[in-house]
């Protein structure tokens, strides 16, 4: 196990060597080039374009030299930040107005005393007369849409509103006693009724309610509206067999407004299958699948709906027409006026690509963190502009995290793991003795895949070596570290006791180990790295530590398979260079 472990470690570490020096070879800066406080930098640089503008001036060619900064370097101000745009499959977008049915609509209900309230048989209402006549009652009106009044009989009130209800009493009274006398009447209560909801709802069902309840609330007792065949633009109300009201929800959704239908005992809500619909995706608050409300729209009633994120200013319209299918690629003016039709899927964008980047700085420096840059900055000026404390400064530890670099070392990983997994799972066994061992070995594995999966790579970017630094081109999003000066040596991994001690010189990775306990049980001895403070990773006995390094002691993986160690200490190895963290078995 040793030998072939030693093997492979070899194998790992020339990878490692070769990766950190492809990424520092590119247009290295020469030892002039490295960062100095600021003056002594900006004088340089102005030197070097002096002496250019000479040497053109000495061969002849009358041309005039653009000396003025290409970025203010003494402000950090924020610009337009390109951003790309995930990947939305236009088949599984949501129905617009997905959401509407969590806000609870059936929490309360309403009291239905309302003035615009229409009076039917069952209500009833408080009756006060006071002056020549006193009386007091709660009368209900009749099957007939009456109540009765003593003493002067049965007066009609169905069909009139809430409002209306006073006057036409107080008339009445006043018909037959019409001196000295006061009358004040309240509606009490009204009938409950039982509306139906049936359609393409998930819980067709008789649900109660009073009179006075919105449709909303009907609908959110049977589940809210079937997301994947159920229309929001095309809900009927039905009594006695007629239609009395057809809702668009798009309207309470975009303005706020409903129609006010009072609900009768025995009306029915029917949701009506969905009608034909575009794909809306790409520079937009939220991509939804949106429903047409005829055959047909214009691009200005998409625009409209899709509520557009800033600097939009294309639109790609595919679908299909009678001749075949369409894809047209459109300014935003120019689909305003377009036909979207059923089954078109509308991509918005701002296809114009930003001229500026942000750019972050961090560690040991003066002024602000985050500079906007041309498109094609790079780090040698970036550097140059940048003022650092002289004598607090790590010069030859400047590295850069880049989301990009992160996210190829996370599909490396999870490829690895992946491979891992198809190796040795489900190896067939011949015996049960093997059988035994194939089940711990799986269970290791499961194990070790679960854990190294939620490794989150930092996407640190080796540039600084051997005192040079390579001036490589920035991008939108880097983050340049500046270390401050450190003076310690951090342990961590399988060692006795992880600490951080004073660096002393002279002393090797191995030195320091014992100064913290020594190797755990669960070490592997041959394997120890030193992670620079540049992100460069390399083997503890090729490494002449300086302060500031981080020792990494790896785990021994558990298993006496040479293959399935080897397989499990080559991904270590990517975690530890990817986190700088050993990943514990």
């Amino acid at each position: 196990m040793k030998k072939g472990s030693m093997f492979f470690r070899a194998v790992c570490l020339v990878a490692v060597a070769c990766l950190n020096a492809g990424l520092a070879s590119a247009s290295e800066l020469g030892a002039n080039s490295m960062i100095v406080p600021q003056n002594q930098q900006a004088q340089s640089m102005t030197a070097s374009q002096g002496n250019q503008g000479q040497q053109q001036g000495q061969s002849g060619n009358q041309q005039v030299i653009n000396d003025t900064p290409r970025a203010n370097w003494n402000s950090g101000t924020w610009g337009p930040v390109s951003q790309t745009p995930q990947t939305i499959d236009p088949a599984n977008l949501q129905p617009f107005g997905a959401s509407l049915f969590e806000g609870g609509f059936r929490g309360v209900m309403a009291d239905g005393l309302n003035p615009a309230y229409t009076i039917k048989p069952g209500d009833q209402i408080t009756l006060r007369i006071w002056g020549g006549v006193e009386m007091e009652q709660v009368l209900t009106v009749d099957s007939q849409g009456n109540i009765f009044l003593p003493g002067i009989g049965p007066l009609n009130v169905q069909g009139i509103s809430n409002s209306q209800l006073n006057s036409r009493v107080t008339s009445a009274v006043q018909s037959v006693y019409p001196q000295n006398v006061q009358v004040y009447t309240n509606l009490q209560g009204v009938q409950p009724v039982g509306v139906f909801v049936t359609g393409y709802v998930p819980n067709p069902g008789r649900y109660s309610g009073t009179p006075s309840d919105s449709l909303l609330y009907f609908l959110d007792q049977a589940g809210g509206i079937d997301q994947a065949l159920g229309s929001y633009r095309n809900i009927v109300v039905k009594r006695n067999g007629q239609t009395i009201s057809r809702v668009d929800l798009y309207n309470f959704l975009l303005n706020g407004s409903i129609a006010q239908t009072q609900f009768r005992d025995g009306d029915t809500i029917v949701v009506e299958e969905r009608g034909p619909a575009v794909a809306v995706v790409g520079d937009v608050a939220q991509a939804f699948r949106y429903e047409l409300s005829g055959t047909a729209m214009t691009g200005a009633d998409v625009v409209e709906l899709a509520r557009l994120n800033a600097g939009v200013n294309h639109v790609l319209l595919r679908g299909s027409r009678p001749d075949g299918p369409i894809a047209r690629y459109l300014t935003l003016a120019e689909f305003r006026n377009a036909q979207v039709r059923r089954g078109d899927e509308v991509l918005f964008s701002a296809d114009q690509r930003d001229e500026t980047i942000i750019v972050q700085v961090e560690g040991s420096y003066y002024g602000p963190s985050r500079y906007a840059l041309p498109r094609d900055a790079r780090l040698g000026e970036f550097l140059n502009a940048v003022g650092v404390p002289r004598d607090m400064t790590s010069y030859q530890d400047v590295s850069i995290r880049r989301d990009s670099v992160a996210q190829q070392q996370k599909e490396a990983l999870d490829e690895s793991l992946r491979r891992l997994e198809q190796t040795y799972l489900g190896y067939p066994s011949r015996t049960s003795g093997e059988a035994e061992i194939q089940v711990r070995q799986s269970e290791l594995i499961e194990r070790f895949v679960q854990k190294a999966s939620q490794v989150q790579p930092n996407g640190r970017l080796v540039v600084a070596r051997n005192g040079n630094i390579a001036d490589i081109r920035l991008q939108d999003g880097d983050v340049v570290t500046i270390p401050e000066t450190n003076d310690s040596i951090l342990l961590s991994g399988e060692v006795t006791v992880p600490q951080a001690v004073v660096y002393s010189s002279g002393m090797n990775a191995y030195d320091y180990i014992q100064l913290a306990g020594g190797f755990t049980p669960r070490a592997d001895e041959d394997e120890v790295l030193v992670v620079h403070r540049n992100g460069a990773v390399v083997n503890a006995e090729n490494a002449t530590l300086r302060a500031g390094d981080e020792i990494i002691v790896l785990p021994a993986p558990p298993t006496s398979n040479i293959e399935l160690a080897s397989s499990i200490t080559q991904i270590l190895y990517q975690v530890a260079v990817a986190t700088k963290v050993a990943l514990d078995l």
